[in-house]
């Protein structure tokens, strides 16, 4: 994190490096709390709408108190404001929301709840990417399926299992042994000249980049066998921060597979970028 950006943090703006929350918040201690991620273009947070929605649809899954949309807003404004010179290239903003402190152990305390906008920046992604199918999958029909929590301890052995061995992302099945999501990103394949995504009962995340590509590029969303990804004539990522990101290397239990960002990836990627103009879509 950029140690001159200044974080919003239950009500204050203060320097990131300074910014301290209670060392028994339920967020920090059982993962118990929602966060959204979003890039930052020319001073104005990506789809904010949209995010704040699903901040709120995550809340509601955890049974969280609903976060007040205004002051999340709010928070995301004074954040953008003091970090004003700051801001440019690939600067994100990540918005966490948690039951605030409670007791050890699963039950929740009295609040208040904890609420942070941090911004920090990332390095921009490679015109193109490299996925592996992890070997564990995704339960779809966890409580916690469709919800962005804090409690990511799963991704973050996925993704480093990935890296290990080379690619930049994991990809995961879930129980019914059907394509599902990436650690952080939702993915997309182009199969008989037809785009597809798996379904939210896949048990993958509505990602905010994957909603936008379905809707304004007709993405259908089907059960999609693993082996899709052997057979698969184009194949790409969607996240926040990577948009509509091409994969050029796949692998899996049978090896490595090379791809090139094909025609319908590369328009794809056109309108997206011509469509995300509008700032909050």
């Amino acid at each position: 994190m950029t140690a001159s950006m200044k974080a919003w943090c239950n009500g204050q703006i203060i320097d990131s490096a300074d910014a301290a929350i209670s060392p028994v918040d339920h967020g920090f201690t059982v993962g118990d709390g929602v966060f959204e991620t979003l890039k930052v273009v020319d001073g104005t947070p990506f789809a904010l709408t949209r995010h704040l929605a699903r901040l709120r649809r995550s809340a509601a899954g955890l049974g969280l108190p609903e976060p007040e949309a205004e002051l999340v807003r709010e928070a995301v404004s004074a954040a953008v404001a003091a970090n004003a010179e700051q801001l440019g290239g690939d600067t994100r903003m990540r918005i966490t929301y948690t039951s605030g402190p409670g007791p050890a152990g699963s039950d929740r305390g009295p609040g208040p709840a904890t609420l942070t906008v941090v911004p920090s920046r990332g390095k921009p992604w490679p015109t193109a990417t490299s996925v592996v199918l992890a070997p564990w999958p995704r339960n779809e029909r966890s409580p916690l399926t469709g919800l962005k929590t804090t409690s990511y301890a799963e991704n973050a052995v996925a993704l480093a299992w990935a890296k290990q061995r080379g690619f930049s992302e994991a990809l995961l099945g879930n129980l019914a042994g059907q394509l599902c999501e990436g650690t952080g990103s939702n993915v997309f394949v182009v199969a008989g000249g037809r785009l597809l995504t798996p379904p939210l009962s896949s048990g993958c995340l509505a990602g905010i980049t994957r909603d936008l590509v379905v809707e304004w590029c007709g993405a259908a969303e089907e059960d999609l066998p693993l082996d899709v990804l052997r057979s698969c004539e184009e194949l790409f990522i969607t996240s926040s921060t990577r948009d509509v990101h091409p994969v050029i290397r796949v692998g899996d239990r049978q090896g490595d597979r090379e791809l090139e960002p094909g025609p319908l990836t590369r328009e794809i990627a056109r309108e997206f970028a011509a469509r995300a103009r509008d700032l909050d879509p």
